[in-house]
């Protein structure tokens, strides 16, 4: 059994603030706290966040929120500062210090916990961002701390592995490191459950349901999915797009969905509380997922939970969880026609649609949050063993 460990999680955002950093942070705290261990978040502030200093969120975190009304570099620095003087403060309160993305609090807190000789480790969450890093002063100042003082570095997939062995790091620094989703809450949908659902919200009950959880954002390859569903709706007359989640490129979206003549099958659901998406995927017969560039998505792994069929672009981090023809199907993230060609063969073909689903859901039980707990728990023991 792992020793109760007593740790400080730092993340500038923090749900309600919606992202894949964000709520792997919530679930990994949740997860520790089950089973024993002490856990606080230290985060920034402002919208969507509540107006107050210390929180205790709806899955029973201890949350302490260091900025109020501070934004752009100001908080940054705000914040950076702030991390500093609680990790300073709060010394004797924690163990190890869990530094979730880089930033300027990475450069205040890394340095802060050393001279503490506190416990470190560090995760960063997508591809290019230690590239990026090395581009800045800054970054580069940090990339070296992590380096110098062996602080373990928790990736995504391979191929942030290989940018990190590129940067300098050596391989037995890097953890790969997984972000877990709640098996019991995404699930399969039961008998009746999807077409309940739809009618609810006024979904036909019958249509080729292909859903997308996300941001509407440049990054995740709204424009060609939307362009693919297009094409594929040619063909198929019951086909339906449905958007859970806001962005940047909404009105974008819904001008060219108007433009491409889909606009009547294709629902902008908008922004929902994080307690109906498990409801919107059991919802559909489909996920797609075509951005250029993903760490490791909690969206495809949720939708695998909820046994969908995936189509999902055809890079290092999608291709870790799908496997084409077995899951889903990959596409090139830009593959226009490819990725009307894959929704319509999933339209077509309901038993390939079933098999592809149970193999999803069999994969995601992989990335529990009880098997991603043991690995926390697993690098936290080898983390503080190697200090002394």
């Amino acid at each position: 059994m792992s020793p109760k460990r007593r740790v400080l999680i730092v993340c500038d955002s923090y749900p309600p603030v919606l992202g894949g950093s964000e709520i792997e942070a919530q679930r990994v705290a949740s997860g520790l706290i089950a089973r024993g261990h002490q856990v606080r978040v230290l985060c920034s502030g402002g919208g969507p966040m509540p107006k107050v200093s210390e929180w205790v969120d709806p899955a029973g975190v201890p949350v302490s929120i260091l900025t109020r009304d501070a934004t752009g570099a100001t908080k940054d620095r705000l914040f950076a500062l702030q991390v500093a003087l609680n990790l300073f403060d709060r010394r004797d309160e924690y163990d190890i210090v869990y530094f979730l993305m880089q930033g300027l609090h990475l450069a205040a807190g890394l340095p802060t916990a050393h001279a503490l000789g506190k416990t470190a480790v560090m995760k960063i969450s997508g591809d290019g961002i230690i590239t990026t890093m090395q581009r800045s002063r800054l970054g580069r100042l940090e990339l070296g701390w992590l380096m110098k003082w062996r602080v373990p570095v928790m990736l995504l997939n391979e191929n942030m592995m290989r940018e990190a062995e590129s940067a300098g790091f050596r391989r037995e620094q890097l953890v790969w490191m997984p972000n877990p989703v709640e098996i019991d809450k995404f699930r399969p949908a039961q008998p009746g459950e999807a077409s309940e659902w739809r009618s609810a919200h006024g979904i036909p009950r019958e249509v080729f349901c292909v859903v997308y959880t996300g941001r509407l954002s440049h990054e995740k390859g709204i424009r060609e999915l939307l362009q693919g569903f297009a094409g594929a709706a040619r063909e198929i007359p019951n086909a339906f797009l449905v958007l859970v989640g806001d962005g940047p490129m909404r009105s974008e979206l819904e001008s060219l969905a108007s433009s491409l003549g889909v606009a009547d099958r294709v629902r902008f659901v908008g922004r929902v509380p994080l307690m109906e998406v498990p409801f919107w995927l059991r919802a559909g017969d489909v996920f797609a997922l075509t951005s250029p560039n993903e760490g490791f998505s909690c969206a495809l792994v949720e939708a695998m939970a909820s046994g969908l069929a995936c189509v999902v672009s055809d890079i290092p981090a999608n291709r870790q969880l799908v496997e084409d023809g077995v899951q889903g199907i990959t596409v090139p993230y830009d593959g226009i026609d490819r990725i009307s060609a894959a929704l319509r063969q999933l339209a077509s073909d309901p038993p390939t649609r079933q098999s592809m689903g149970v193999a999803s859901r069999q994969t995601a039980e992989n990335y529990s949050i009880e098997r991603v707990v043991d690995r926390y728990e697993n690098l936290f023991d080898s983390a503080v063993q190697s200090r002394q």
